[in-house]
C-alpha cells in the first residue's frame, strides 16, 4: 500500500513549530488480531478497516498534517524496519528506529527522548501508539496543538484521555481533579485496568477518562523523571549518549537495550510523576484492540455481519466478522456473532463473546504445529 506525499502543505503548517517532534510506537505483535495479525506481519501494518491505507499510514497522515515529515520518527522492531520504510516511503531512512529486543514502552520512550534532546535541547515530543482509530483529525490536532504548547512552556506532562462511554475494563483508566488551563486539568492519579464495579463507579463519578496512552513532553524534562524515577534506564541511555548519530549507534543501543528491564512508561514514570495533566479529548477514539473493536467501527450490512472478502457472503447470518484475504469462495450461514477470520495459513472461528481468549488460540496453535506460519 502507497501514500500520497502531501508534505508540501505539513511543511507550511509547521514551520513555526520546528521544535515539535512524534515518536510513532510500531513494535507491538498485534495478537488479539490473529490471525490476519502474526508475528511476522502485525496489524498495525494491516488495513484492519479495509480504509485503503494501514494503521500506521493512518497514524503518520495525522501527524503530518501538524509535525514536519523529518520530525515524525517511527519505532519499531529491527524486523519490521523494511516494512516500515516500504509503507512510509517518504519518511527518512535514519528515523525509523528498529529495537533489537522487545522491552515494552519505557526503554523505547528513555532512548528517543535521550537522543533527540541530543539533536534538539527544546525537543517537545508525542509519544504515540500506531494503532489507533481516530476519524476527527481535525479535531484530534488541536487536541495535540494544545498540549504541546502547553508543554513547550510547563515542565509537565500532558496526555490525552478519553471520555469513557461505558463501564469498559479493558482500559487503564486516569483521574482528574482542578482546572489547570482550558479544557486541561491536573491528574490525580492513574489507575490499572479495574473490575467491573469500579468501572461502574468511574463512569458515575465523572471525573475519570480512558488511558489512550498518548503522551506530550519535553525530551528534557522526561529524561530528568527517568533520572528521579527510573534510574537505571536513565544511567543506560545517558551513558551512551556520545556514540549517537555516529557509526557506532546501533551497537552500544543494542547493548543497552538487552540488558535494561522491560517495564512500560506508566509504571517507569507516570504513576510517579507530580506534573501530570490531562486533554479530555473531543475526538472519536478506538484502540482496535480486538476483533470486536475492528466490528464495531466497519461498514455493517442489514444483519450487522461486517464482512471484507471478495468472495465472502453471509446467509441467514447476523451480528458477524468476516474477514478473508484469499481468492475462495467463502459463505457463513446460519449463525450468529461469531468471529471467522480466514489467511492462507489458518482459519479461526470463534465466538465474539470469547474473543479474549484469541492470543490463547494462537499460542496453542503454534505449540501444536510449530511448522506452520501461524
Amino acid at each position: 500500500m502507497k501514500i500520497t506525499n502531501t508534505n508540501n502543505h505539513a511543511k507550511d503548517v509547521a514551520s513555526t513549530s520546528n521544535n515539535n517532534y512524534v515518536a510513532i510506537m510500531a513494535g507491538g505483535v498485534g495478537s488479539r488480531f490473529w490471525p490476519m495479525s502474526t508475528s511476522a506481519y502485525p496489524k498495525q501494518f494491516l488495513d484492519v478497516l479495509s480504509t485503503g491505507k494501514t494503521l500506521l499510514q493512518e497514524t503518520y497522515n495525522r501527524y503530518l498534517g501538524m509535525i514536519p515529515n523529518e520530525n515524525i520518527y517511527v519505532v519499531t522492531n529491527k524486523e519490521y524496519v523494511d516494512i516500515v520504510h516500504e509503507q512510509l516511503p517518504f519518511l527518512p531512512k535514519e528515523n525509523i528506529i528498529g529495537e533489537v529486543a522487545r522491552k515494552n514502552t519505557a526503554p523505547c520512550v528513555a532512548y528517543i527522548a535521550s537522543r533527540l534532546h541530543k539533536l534538539n535541547p527544546d525537543a517537545n515530543l508525542v509519544i504515540a501508539p500506531s494503532d489507533h482509530l481516530i476519524t476527527d483529525v481535525t479535531t484530534f490536532q488541536k487536541d495535540c496543538q494544545q498540549a504541546l504548547d502547553y508543554t513547550a512552556q510547563h515542565n509537565a506532562f500532558v496526555t490525552l484521555g478519553i471520555k469513557p462511554t461505558s463501564p469498559n475494563t479493558g482500559y487503564g483508566y486516569i483521574q482528574h481533579e482542578k482546572l489547570a488551563d482550558q479544557n486541561l486539568y491536573f491528574v490525580n492519579r492513574f489507575t490499572e485496568k479495574p473490575e467491573q464495579q469500579d468501572a461502574i463507579k468511574y463512569l458515575a463519578e465523572g471525573n475519570y477518562l480512558w488511558n489512550a496512552g498518548i503522551f506530550i513532553w519535553k525530551a528534557k524534562d522526561i529524561i530528568t523523571a527517568f533520572r528521579s524515577h527510573c534510574p537505571n534506564l536513565y544511567e543506560a541511555f545517558h551513558s551512551i549518549q556520545d556514540y549517537y548519530f555516529t557509526p557506532q549507534e546501533d551497537f552500544y543501543v543494542a547493548e543497552v537495550f538487552y540488558n535494561c528491564e522491560s517495564i512500560s512508561i506508566d509504571y517507569a514514570i507516570m504513576e510517579h510523576a507530580q506534573n501530570v495533566c490531562v486533554i479530555p479529548a473531543s475526538f472519536s477514539w478506538s484502540d482496535l484492540g480486538t476483533w470486536n473493536s475492528a466490528w464495531e467501527n466497519s461498514i455493517k450490512d442489514e444483519n450487522q455481519n461486517a464482512i471484507d472478502g471478495k468472495y465472502s457472503i453471509a446467509l441467514n447470518a447476523k451480528g458477524c466478522t468476516i474477514r478473508s484475504n484469499e481468492d475462495k469462495l467463502v459463505v457463513v450461514g446460519g449463525v450468529e456473532d461469531l468471529i471467522i477470520i480466514n489467511t492462507k495459513d489458518a482459519l479461526l472461528v470463534c465466538k465474539k463473546e470469547n474473543e479474549q481468549e484469541i492470543k490463547y488460540f494462537s499460542q496453542q496453535a503454534r505449540q501444536q504445529f510449530p511448522l506452520l506460519a501461524v
